[in-house]
């Protein structure tokens, strides 16, 4: 039972098909990003050293048909507010929300629209924010591609989640982030005062 989605995608050029992480693509439609590195399908069980990564970057950024993506500290601050907006306009529970230079990590309850359409949702309204508020070339795509997704049946792997995502600015070398449409995690769905012997308690515990 899924009670809650880890979103996470990445700026424009920052996961290619053949990144020495691993990714979700099958294949390589462009020959010159091929020549960068074999693919491999899924993430890699032994994750790359940080240089390996920096340096298949420096390699990429010359054939990429635009700029790597790297947003300002004005530009986070633009994309937190169209998330807010976003989040209110849905209706969604936000637990924790990391917005980096070239990546972005949230923490979303469960919610009438699947996983991947939160994305989708998120990503159209904050490439729209940062064109109407005159951030953004216009020709310059903004995200680099529909990201992925960590289903969380456990509370404890709620707390794992909203500490991994508030440690990403602060292992990052940036200010810690809180936003305003962050709410602290509750214990969903096992909320204080919940029956503990309750059937959904124990299906929650594996039955014990």
């Amino acid at each position: 039972m899924v009670f809650g989605y880890h979103l996470v995608w990445t700026a424009y050029g920052w996961w290619l098909p053949n990144d020495p992480r691993g990714s979700m693509s099958h294949q390589i439609a462009s020959d010159v990003i091929a020549e960068l590195g074999q693919l491999h399908y899924g993430r890699k069980q032994v994750q790359p050293a940080g240089w390996v990564i920096r340096k298949f970057y420096e390699h990429a950024a010359p054939v990429l048909k635009f700029d790597l993506r790297e947003f300002s500290r004005s530009q986070i601050a633009r994309i937190a507010e169209s998330f807010a907006g976003t989040v209110r306009r849905q209706n969604y529970t936000c637990y924790a929300c990391a917005i980096m230079p070239d990546h972005v990590h949230l923490l979303i309850r469960k919610h009438r629209d699947p996983a991947p359409e939160m994305i989708a949702r998120l990503q159209a309204d904050s490439r729209t924010w940062l064109l109407h508020q005159g951030g953004s070339d216009p020709m310059h795509p903004v995200w680099g591609g529909p990201g992925w997704v960590v289903f969380l049946d456990h509370p404890d792997d709620f707390r794992r989640t909203v500490g991994y995502i508030e440690g990403n600015p602060t292992k990052a070398r940036i200010p810690r982030q809180t936003w305003e449409f962050v709410i602290p995690y509750d214990g969903w769905p096992l909320h204080p005062g919940h029956n503990p012997n309750s059937p959904h308690a124990r299906a929650i515990r594996g039955g014990s």
